[in-house]
């Protein structure tokens, strides 16, 4: 007999069983990445984002746990990459409370992946119809206004949007580089038009004329002292924009102990002096870039930093997917491509659910415009 039980720490877990039900090396599932936001206080009570975790135990003593969904009770919409501010204003407008809400996501993180982890005997495209029923019903009983799923994998967003359950399924547009099968960073720019290829050297070519040293570090070779750099140049790019990163040096530093294995440290150096950073993640077949900053203006170092070593990494590991983020149409003419990132929603009144699921559809259609007019743009050679 399966019941559900809801903890507000993931430490009440057991780390071990929580690994065991990972299908992947997706690393912002893992149990330390998770365990790490909430120990440095990135994520709590205090910062609106609640720890949720649903919990399906059986009555088995060998396997005890069938499933986790990682969710959070939200009293604001910072961190989620998915906007829904207009819905709460349209709430608030009628007298209703759009906070608190569930959502199933991983906090200030817009990659596609898992967000459901399960047994070996089962898949999650059969367990989402009976977990999304679930949510329903916790958001009844705790009195939320929806439940929201962020940045999960196609095949998943399908299995939970059938005819019972109707949720708003909202698309999303994010730029990707894929591996195809490529042996060198040449090889990989063979496939450009030729004034493409060429603005791209031209590009790689500036760092060099400016003196800057390009360095790649991953696991061990990362030291404390280079996280502690890379830190300035987190909260330099918030700084640019008045305002200070979600996560604090503690989740970095602790980052660096339990999960350096699945790190990617780019540091570029003037002469002998560190001046900008971008820390990446990775796992088996997707490289993940997450934050960057710089404490100097120069010319490129950017797409060197954030896009160019990526590709060279996913190259040299045999990576198939590189995932830089969310935004940036200049992506497109070094050869990111457009995808489709999907999320689901479903809220408790009715009317403003429908209204949703109208609006969704209608974006749905511009997002495939857009799409479209940016794979126009990308620089490969028509084949």
């Amino acid at each position: 007999m399966t019941k559900i039980r809801i903890h507000s720490r993931l430490s009440e877990l057991d780390r071990d069983q929580w690994q065991a039900l990972r299908h992947s090396r997706y690393p912002f599932l893992d149990y330390d990445f998770l365990l790490t936001l909430e120990s440095s206080g990135s994520i709590g009570q205090e910062t609106g984002w609640l720890p949720y975790y649903i919990v399906a135990y059986n009555d088995t003593e060998s396997d005890p746990i069938e499933w986790i969904v990682p969710a959070f009770i939200k009293t604001h919409s910072y961190g989620e990459y998915v906007f829904d501010w207009s819905w709460a204003e349209a709430y608030q407008h009628h007298g209703l409370a759009y906070y608190p809400k569930l959502l199933c996501a991983v906090p200030f993180t817009p990659s596609t992946g898992p967000r459901l982890l399960h047994g070996p005997n089962t898949s999650a495209e059969q367990l989402w119809p009976n977990i999304t029923a679930l949510l329903d019903q916790l958001c009844e009983q705790q009195s939320l206004s929806g439940w929201h799923i962020n940045f999960l994998p196609a095949t998943h967003a399908l299995a939970i949007t059938d005819e019972q359950h109707q949720p708003a399924m909202r698309h999303g547009c994010q730029f990707h580089w894929h591996n195809r099968g490529y042996t060198d960073f040449d090889h990989y720019l063979d496939t450009f038009t030729s004034r493409k290829r060429k603005s791209v050297r031209k590009e790689r070519q500036k760092i060099t004329q400016q003196g800057i040293q390009i360095h790649r570090k991953t696991g061990t070779e990362i030291s404390t002292d280079d996280i502690e750099f890379f830190y300035q140049c987190y909260q330099m790019t918030y700084a640019q924009r008045r305002s200070r990163g979600y996560l604090n040096v503690d989740f970095f530093r602790q980052l660096l102990r339990d999960m350096s294995s699945q790190m990617l440290l780019v540091l570029a150096h003037d002469n002998d002096t560190p001046v900008a950073a971008a820390l990446y993640f990775f796992d088996e077949h997707c490289l993940y870039g997450r934050y960057w900053g710089s404490l100097v203006d120069a010319d490129a170092l950017h797409f060197e930093a954030c896009y160019y070593q990526g590709i060279e990494f996913c190259i040299e590991r045999k990576l198939t997917r590189f995932d830089p983020g969310t935004q940036g149409e200049h992506k497109i003419s070094r050869g990111f491509e457009p995808i489709t990132t999907y999320s689901l929603h479903r809220l408790q009144h009715s009317d403003f659910h429908h209204a949703v699921h109208d609006f969704v559809h209608q974006e749905q259609q511009h997002i495939a415009q857009y799409q479209q007019q940016a794979r126009s743009l990308l620089p490969f050679k028509i084949d």
